[in-house]
């Protein structure tokens, strides 16, 4: 375990566990927000450097006055459960958990932000019915204070890596209750988050809740300082997301968008710059040994979509965008927003990208929920779980480009041992859920009735 008393290691929530424990009323607290100071500072000198920059990037040049707090009236919510994730497969993993909170108190408002124009595009389809969706302010203090004073929050969920110190410290000053989710903390930059927090107290301190991922990722939080009282290891919403979406119906018109069913399909998930090429330069190999297979590639950011559709025509490749088809083009580049879980499903092996590079990973549960031989890179650092879900059970890991290549040309022509490694794949997922209903349940009980 993680080395917390015994009678937190049945997951259960007492009235010491929640709130019993040191900190919010004690020197320690106020230490933590008396340095606070120094990065309310500093957030307010990196705003006026990043301003310039800003209408330069597209995925969060969008929304400036509602980043800074300015369009206030235009939010309804008020004594909400704030719920954050920084783009739109964050949301994805915060979805169960809205929807779970919905049912449970029907009357509760639910307030949905995001930092990037993808989340925002995604929250806006998928959280229609249930929260409000907005962009996430800025985190320094004038932006946080007007729209914690709007939104009113009994409780800030956070998602993943969020640690937002203003956000957090102005939410708990209002009242709000703070918990983190699906929490992760990468390993490698353990002693930055120890020197960061040295410098400007410890964030940490001012949490309800940390409800993380797995027992490593607690070991973490601990050792960033977090109370051992308040960390709980719950498991991760984002498996729960992923059995509903494989149930759940496709988005019209995207079987034939993508070319179902036109030759074998093999889709390059999640694809960051960088890897474009690489990409590029293995399917076009590949097309020597297999003349009918073809590609559906997923950028990590849509805005790339156009920039790939011509790179892949500069090599001779036909190539179209799904939103303008055709679908039976050698290479169809999907340029929507939330589409790419359900796409999955009519490839016969996926590579996800964000691995071959530096980045960490991406999400490499979506295909196998499909029953999807699932393909990536060595650098899966963020989805360390579902590497160790997934390897030896439909997920391998090829270490380049020349290995990618490798691995797909044995495999592809083997029918039955696709169908074999993709049903493992897709049990290895079913057999894990329950994130949701645990951190909904301890997030409602730090609440009133």
């Amino acid at each position: 375990m993680i080395g917390v008393p015994e009678k937190e290691k049945t997951g259960t929530v007492t009235a010491e566990g929640a709130d019993g424990a040191e900190g919010f009323g004690s020197s320690e607290g106020f230490r933590t927000r008396h340095m606070n100071y120094l990065y309310r500072i500093l957030s307010y000198l990196l705003l006026v450097l990043a301003l310039p920059v800003i209408p330069f990037i597209p995925r969060i040049r969008d929304g400036l006055p509602a980043r800074l707090g300015l369009k206030r009236r235009e939010i309804r919510s008020a004594r909400a459960i704030w719920m954050h994730g920084a783009s739109a497969g964050d949301l994805s993993a915060l979805l169960p958990m809205a929807e779970a909170i919905r049912d449970l108190r029907p009357s509760q408002d639910l307030f949905v932000s995001t930092i990037t124009n993808s989340g925002i595009a995604m929250g806006r389809t998928k959280f229609s019915e249930i929260a409000e969706i907005g962009y996430a302010p800025f985190d320094v203090p004038f932006a946080v204070r007007r729209m914690v004073s709007t939104v009113e929050p009994v409780a800030m969920v956070l998602e993943y890596t969020e640690i937002w110190p203003n956000l957090i410290a102005i939410a708990k000053e209002a009242g709000a209750k703070v918990v983190l989710v699906n929490g992760r903390f990468s390993r490698s930059r353990l002693f930055w988050y120890k020197v960061f927090f040295g410098a400007i107290g410890n964030p940490l301190d001012n949490m309800d809740l940390l409800l993380m991922r797995d027992e490593y990722e607690a070991e973490r939080a601990l050792a960033l300082g977090a109370d051992p009282l308040r960390v709980r290891v719950t498991g991760n919403t984002k498996f729960d997301a992923l059995i509903k979406t494989a149930i759940s119906p496709e988005p019209r018109g995207l079987a034939e968008a993508v070319g179902a069913g036109h030759g074998r399909l093999i889709t390059f998930g999640s694809i960051h710059e960088g890897e474009e090429t690489p990409v590029l330069d293995t399917f076009c190999k590949l097309r020597g040994k297999f003349p009918d297979v073809r590609a559906l590639i997923a950028p990590r950011y849509i805005e790339r979509a156009r920039s790939i559709v011509n790179e892949a025509r500069g090599r001779g490749l036909s190539a179209s965008l799904r939103s303008t088809g055709p679908g039976t083009a050698d290479v169809v580049v999907l340029d929507t927003i939330g589409e790419l879980a359900h796409a999955y499903r009519y490839g016969d092996i996926a590579f996800v990208g964000g691995s071959m590079t530096g980045r960490g990973g991406q999400n490499i549960l979506e295909p196998a929920v499909h029953g999807k031989v699932v393909l990536f890179g060595p650098h899966m650092e963020n989805f360390r779980d579902c590497v160790s879900l997934l390897v030896g059970r439909g997920g391998i890991m090829t270490r380049n480009p020349t290995q990618l290549l490798s691995v797909v040309s044995e495999l592809l022509p083997r029918v039955p041992k696709l169908k074999e490694l993709g049903e493992m794949a897709r049990k290895a997922v079913l057999g894990t859920s329950g994130a949701t209903r645990k951190n909904v349940e301890l997030i409602l009980g730090l609440l009133p009735q």
